[in-house]
Protein backbone atom coordinates (compact mmCIF):
# COMPACT_ATOMS: atom_id res chain seq x y z
CA UNK A 1 0.00 0.00 0.00
CA UNK A 2 1.17 3.50 -0.78
CA UNK A 3 1.63 5.91 2.09
CA UNK A 4 -1.31 8.16 2.96
CA UNK A 5 -2.73 10.57 2.02
CA UNK A 6 -4.11 9.21 -1.28
CA UNK A 7 -5.81 11.42 -3.86
CA UNK A 8 -8.60 10.00 -6.03
CA UNK A 9 -9.58 12.23 -8.92
CA UNK A 10 -12.72 11.79 -11.03
CA UNK A 11 -13.90 14.10 -13.79
CA UNK A 12 -17.57 14.38 -14.73
CA UNK A 13 -18.87 16.00 -17.91
CA UNK A 14 -22.42 16.59 -19.11
CA UNK A 15 -24.66 18.90 -21.05
CA UNK A 16 -28.20 20.25 -20.70
CA UNK A 17 -29.74 16.80 -21.39
CA UNK A 18 -28.51 13.23 -21.46
CA UNK A 19 -26.02 11.25 -19.54
CA UNK A 20 -23.13 12.35 -17.39
CA UNK A 21 -19.78 10.80 -18.31
CA UNK A 22 -17.49 9.89 -15.43
CA UNK A 23 -13.75 9.56 -16.04
CA UNK A 24 -11.09 8.12 -13.75
CA UNK A 25 -7.50 7.47 -14.88
CA UNK A 26 -6.85 4.00 -16.19
CA UNK A 27 -10.45 2.73 -16.27
CA UNK A 28 -13.19 2.88 -18.93
CA UNK A 29 -15.57 5.84 -18.70
CA UNK A 30 -18.86 5.25 -16.90
CA UNK A 31 -22.23 6.68 -17.88
CA UNK A 32 -24.54 8.03 -15.21
CA UNK A 33 -28.07 9.38 -15.14
CA UNK A 34 -30.73 10.07 -12.54
CA UNK A 35 -32.48 7.02 -11.10
CA UNK A 36 -36.15 6.32 -11.84
CA UNK A 37 -37.04 7.73 -8.41
CA UNK A 38 -35.82 11.15 -9.59
CA UNK A 39 -37.39 10.97 -13.05
CA UNK A 40 -34.44 9.35 -14.80
CA UNK A 41 -34.56 6.52 -17.32
CA UNK A 42 -33.28 3.88 -14.90
CA UNK A 43 -30.98 2.29 -17.46
CA UNK A 44 -27.61 3.55 -16.18
CA UNK A 45 -25.74 3.87 -12.91
CA UNK A 46 -26.88 6.81 -10.80
CA UNK A 47 -25.00 8.71 -8.09
CA UNK A 48 -27.24 7.00 -5.52
CA UNK A 49 -26.56 3.54 -6.93
CA UNK A 50 -22.84 4.23 -7.15
CA UNK A 51 -22.71 5.30 -3.49
CA UNK A 52 -24.54 2.17 -2.32
CA UNK A 53 -22.36 0.03 -4.61
CA UNK A 54 -19.25 1.62 -3.10
CA UNK A 55 -20.34 0.43 0.35
CA UNK A 56 -20.81 -3.14 -0.91
CA UNK A 57 -17.59 -3.18 -2.94
CA UNK A 58 -15.49 -1.70 -0.13
CA UNK A 59 -16.91 -4.23 2.33
CA UNK A 60 -15.86 -7.19 0.16
CA UNK A 61 -12.39 -5.76 -0.49
CA UNK A 62 -11.92 -5.04 3.22
CA UNK A 63 -13.15 -8.53 4.11
CA UNK A 64 -10.56 -10.05 1.77
CA UNK A 65 -7.79 -8.26 3.65
CA UNK A 66 -9.23 -9.18 7.07
CA UNK A 67 -9.66 -12.84 6.08
CA UNK A 68 -6.15 -13.01 4.61
CA UNK A 69 -4.62 -11.52 7.77
CA UNK A 70 -6.62 -13.92 9.95
CA UNK A 71 -5.90 -16.91 7.67
CA UNK A 72 -9.65 -17.52 7.39
CA UNK A 73 -10.62 -19.96 4.67
CA UNK A 74 -13.76 -19.05 2.74
CA UNK A 75 -15.11 -19.67 -0.73
CA UNK A 76 -17.47 -16.80 -1.50
CA UNK A 77 -19.09 -13.65 -0.19
CA UNK A 78 -22.29 -12.09 -1.48
CA UNK A 79 -23.27 -8.66 -0.22
CA UNK A 80 -26.50 -6.76 -0.72
CA UNK A 81 -26.68 -3.21 0.59
CA UNK A 82 -29.99 -1.41 1.04
CA UNK A 83 -29.46 2.34 1.22
CA UNK A 84 -32.37 4.37 2.59
CA UNK A 85 -32.78 7.87 1.18
CA UNK A 86 -35.08 10.22 3.09
CA UNK A 87 -35.86 13.88 3.56
CA UNK A 88 -34.84 15.10 7.02
CA UNK A 89 -35.27 18.73 8.08
CA UNK A 90 -35.61 19.79 4.44
CA UNK A 91 -32.47 17.93 3.33
CA UNK A 92 -32.47 14.79 1.18
CA UNK A 93 -29.85 12.34 2.45
CA UNK A 94 -29.07 8.72 3.10
CA UNK A 95 -30.16 7.87 6.64
CA UNK A 96 -28.88 4.31 6.82
CA UNK A 97 -27.35 1.37 5.02
CA UNK A 98 -28.31 -2.23 5.76
CA UNK A 99 -25.45 -4.48 4.70
CA UNK A 100 -26.55 -8.10 4.21
CA UNK A 101 -23.46 -10.31 3.95
CA UNK A 102 -23.66 -14.03 3.16
CA UNK A 103 -20.31 -15.75 3.62
CA UNK A 104 -19.62 -19.28 2.34
CA UNK A 105 -17.17 -21.29 4.46
CA UNK A 106 -16.12 -24.93 4.62
CA UNK A 107 -17.67 -27.47 7.00
CA UNK A 108 -14.63 -27.33 9.29
CA UNK A 109 -14.49 -23.54 9.49
CA UNK A 110 -14.49 -21.69 12.80
CA UNK A 111 -17.90 -20.05 12.59
CA UNK A 112 -17.17 -17.57 15.38
CA UNK A 113 -13.95 -16.45 13.67
CA UNK A 114 -15.82 -16.06 10.36
CA UNK A 115 -18.50 -13.86 11.93
CA UNK A 116 -15.87 -11.78 13.73
CA UNK A 117 -14.03 -11.29 10.44
CA UNK A 118 -17.25 -9.96 8.87
CA UNK A 119 -17.67 -7.56 11.80
CA UNK A 120 -14.05 -6.39 11.48
CA UNK A 121 -14.58 -5.76 7.77
CA UNK A 122 -17.67 -3.67 8.53
CA UNK A 123 -15.75 -1.60 11.07
CA UNK A 124 -12.73 -1.24 8.77
CA UNK A 125 -14.41 -0.28 5.49
CA UNK A 126 -13.11 3.17 4.61
CA UNK A 127 -16.17 4.05 2.52
CA UNK A 128 -18.60 3.22 5.34
CA UNK A 129 -16.38 5.06 7.79
CA UNK A 130 -16.58 8.15 5.56
CA UNK A 131 -20.37 8.31 5.59
CA UNK A 132 -22.58 10.21 8.01
CA UNK A 133 -25.34 7.56 7.95
CA UNK A 134 -24.92 4.38 10.00
CA UNK A 135 -24.19 0.99 8.42
CA UNK A 136 -25.82 -2.06 10.00
CA UNK A 137 -24.31 -5.47 9.30
CA UNK A 138 -26.61 -8.49 8.94
CA UNK A 139 -24.26 -11.49 8.66
CA UNK A 140 -25.11 -15.01 7.57
CA UNK A 141 -22.89 -18.06 7.12
CA UNK A 142 -23.38 -20.74 4.47
CA UNK A 143 -21.47 -23.90 5.37
CA UNK A 144 -20.29 -25.93 2.37
CA UNK A 145 -20.73 -29.65 2.24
Amino acid sequence: MKALPHLYQVTASGSVEGRVMLHHDGVPPLESSPPVEFGGPGDAWSPEGLLVAAVADCFILTFRAVARAGKLEWSGLEVRVDGTLERVDGVTLFTGFDLHARLAVGAGADRDAALKALERAERGCLVSNSLKAPVHLHAELDVDG
